[in-house]
């Protein structure tokens, strides 16, 4: 049996590492992707995976593959070896994806996508889906609280909805810098500056007609305080993140006649949306070049872990190079 490495968070804090087990064989509904990239998704594999004590199932670390079918099972229809895909899947060599099932799904490639940008697509796509999900009129104020990857998505991607003006809101000068060169004109360094004073003073003292809370996380708790205050009458809040610690306040006096969302509330398929959000991706309508800070070996996964984990202001985007 064929041997290869892949990512397992093991018992203890931030107990990662690369381990050696066999290689899968795919069932008849199956392929076989060798990964060529994936992308580490800081927000949902950190903090809901690295810090906790308690060991994790291989198959929750990692769901930003791009590479090439190797081998397919009989069933399987529409795709064949050697075609290039991206899927839901682990950090490893190696992975098993199907056709039809939500998790675990290849997507088929274009051309003009390479394998470093499909990486980006799973989150992208889930930014589509929710940014079509906010309330949003043609010329209202948008505000993206958090520009990580995810917020710095949304706040491109909001841009179909046609807003009269996207303000982003960080407190890292890496990301604050990074969204300056995305193209925002209207840039927020909450660590410098008062975010809701800066909104007020940008909207005419009105506020947010949407706010986009992208920061999640015990810090994601100030950030949701924030978003009240900063929000117009009548205005929403969309939460994207999750969160950790202490429930989220709600003040009655900031949220007086405002409204709350969260998540994705559109029936739109999720591969309608991934097909927009490849398109997005190739004509460049969604960046993802400068999001990226580091391209690491397969080798040096765990090391971009910690990187991510306890480096925030020097990294963002980590690729990893399988090939």
């Amino acid at each position: 049996m064929a041997r290869m490495k892949r990512l397992e968070k093991l018992d203890g804090f931030a107990n990662v590492q690369m381990v050696e087990v066999e290689q899968p064989e795919p069932g008849p509904d199956q392929m076989l992707i060798e990964v060529k990239r994936s992308l580490i998704s800081r927000g949902s594999e950190l903090f809901w995976r690295y810090v906790r004590e308690e060991a994790v199932s291989p198959e929750m670390m990692g769901y930003s593959d791009a590479g090439e079918v190797v081998a397919v099972g009989d069933d399987i229809q529409d795709f064949a070896v050697g075609q290039r895909v991206m899927a839901n899947t682990p950090h490893a060599q190696y992975v098993i994806a199907g056709e039809t099932e939500r998790s675990r799904r290849a997507f088929s490639l274009p051309d003009e996508l390479s394998y470093e940008t499909a990486t980006f697509l799973p989150l992208a796509t889930s930014s589509v889906m929710w940014m079509r999900t906010s309330p949003i009129e043609p010329g209202q104020t948008v505000v993206v609280l958090g520009q990580g990857i995810v917020g710095a998505l949304c706040a491109q991607i909001v841009w179909e909805r046609d807003p009269g003006r996207v303000i982003v809101v960080d407190a890292q000068p890496l990301r604050c810098d990074i969204a300056r060169k995305l193209g925002h004109e209207n840039v927020i360094n909450v660590s410098q500056t008062d975010s809701i004073a800066a909104v007020k003073e940008l909207t005419d003292g009105k506020g947010a007609d949407l706010v986009v809370e992208c920061v999640g996380g015990y810090a994601g708790i100030q950030s949701f305080e924030q978003a009240q205050k900063m929000l117009a009458p009548r205005g929403t809040i969309h939460l994207i993140a999750k969160y950790q610690g202490a429930p989220l306040p709600l003040e009655g006096d900031a949220f007086m006649n405002k409204q709350i969302i969260a998540g994705i509330r559109i029936d739109t398929p999720r591969e309608a949306c991934m097909r927009d959000a490849a398109q997005m991706l190739i004509d460049g309508r969604v960046k993802v070049a400068e999001l990226i800070t580091h391209r690491l070996s397969w080798e040096q996964t765990p090391d971009a872990y910690h990187l991510l984990y306890h480096k925030p202001d020097e990294a963002l985007g980590v690729i990893l190079e399988w090939d």
